[in-house]
């Protein structure tokens, strides 16, 4: 075992290839605090001189670390620690296409169901495909895992579920290190891990659930909020759609709940946004109706607050997908998992 004072440590009889062993002396002790961030590393011609070893050798070791965002190279100055490093923990990138309150319930189970051992760095990308491209580039080989909700916006904030670009992006990260969250790319294959809603299924599945309760109704009337900053899957209207067709149910699609509203009785209300459910409540109580009575409410995607109000809800299990998620890093899955999704009846239908 040869050690000098620069602290790179190279083992002549060691299996593990000469690189690798630079790349893990350096990440030691950054992780021990002998190196700090800010602090100038030996050059290459350094590391290859004192320890002989090829330049090609060293080089492709300071291209791993300068990948992984531990060192970074100043022109006619040398390189230089970027951040501090634990190799016992795993680092994982959250990439989040909003934040919201059901969002953030993903992403603190996943955090509480991980621990300790993981570092999970969150970026919001806004359901822009481009902030999305420059996030994934700027962190290529940084992490050990990239967690990604695939969720797109177009010019006219039309929602999408495929881009060409991002898929390609995503085809560079190796499939053991990806994971795909609440929403199905199915041009990524079955090998990548993937945690999703059925938007479509679901909706359907949920409603004809209800199905009984919901026939006394004259008129079934979804909220689905147009041209909004973050667009919300079509496919929650396709799954109403056929829901109300197959059962024969008149029906109607707005796109807000607006002031004083023509409100008639024997209308049921399936509501995705909280302040249109607000506005609605709101409404349905100046008038007086009453509420799984005179007209009925469903709220979509669950909350405390709706349980305590006893509303009626459709909704995906975050705390289930964020759980999910974690157990695959943990056990090494790569399984494509359909998450739970509930009909809830709390009699406001």
């Amino acid at each position: 075992m040869i050690e000098a004072p620069t602290s790179i440590r190279i083992d002549s009889e060691s299996r593990i290839p000469k690189y690798q062993q630079i790349v893990n002396s350096i990440i030691e002790d950054i992780e021990k605090g002998s190196l700090s961030v800010g602090e100038k590393i030996p050059s290459i011609n350094e590391i290859s001189e004192e320890y002989y070893l090829s330049r090609d050798t060293v080089e492709k070791a300071y291209n791993l670390l300068k990948k992984k965002k531990i060192i970074v190279s100043v022109k006619g100055k040398g390189y230089y620690v970027a951040r501090n490093v634990s190799q016992s923990q795993v680092k994982v990138l959250f990439l989040l296409n909003k934040l919201s309150n059901y969002k953030l319930r993903i992403y603190n189970s996943f955090v509480n169901s991980l621990g300790a051992d993981a570092q999970v760095d969150l970026h919001i990308y806004h359901c822009d495909p481009k902030n999305l491209l420059n996030l994934l580039n700027e962190n290529t080989g940084a992490y050990d895992y990239y967690v990604v909700m695939p969720h797109f916006k177009d010019d006219d904030l039309h929602h999408n579920n495929y881009n060409q670009d991002v898929i390609d992006a995503l085809r560079k990260i190796s499939s053991d290190k990806l994971i795909i969250m609440d929403n199905y790319m199915p041009d990524l294959g079955d090998e990548v891990a993937s945690i999703y809603q059925d938007f479509k299924m679901d909706i359907y599945k949920a409603l004809k659930e209800g199905q009984a309760r919901l026939q006394k109704y004259d008129t079934l009337i979804l909220v689905y909020p147009d041209n909004v900053i973050y667009p919300y899957p079509k496919e929650i209207k396709q799954g109403f759609k056929k829901f109300c067709v197959e059962f024969g149910l008149e029906f109607e699609i707005i796109n807000t709940i607006y002031p004083e509203m023509e409100l008639s009785p024997n209308d049921a209300y399936i509501l995705i946004e909280e302040n249109d459910l607000v506005n609605l409540m709101r409404q349905i109580r100046d008038e007086e109706y009453l509420l799984g009575e005179d007209v009925g409410v469903i709220s979509y995607n669950d909350t405390p607050l709706k349980e305590l109000l006893g509303i009626t809800v459709m909704s995906t299990d975050f705390k289930v997908m964020g759980e999910t998620a974690a157990y695959m890093i943990k056990k090494r899955k790569k399984e494509v998992v359909k998450n739970v999704f509930n009909f809830i009846d709390r009699g406001s239908i």
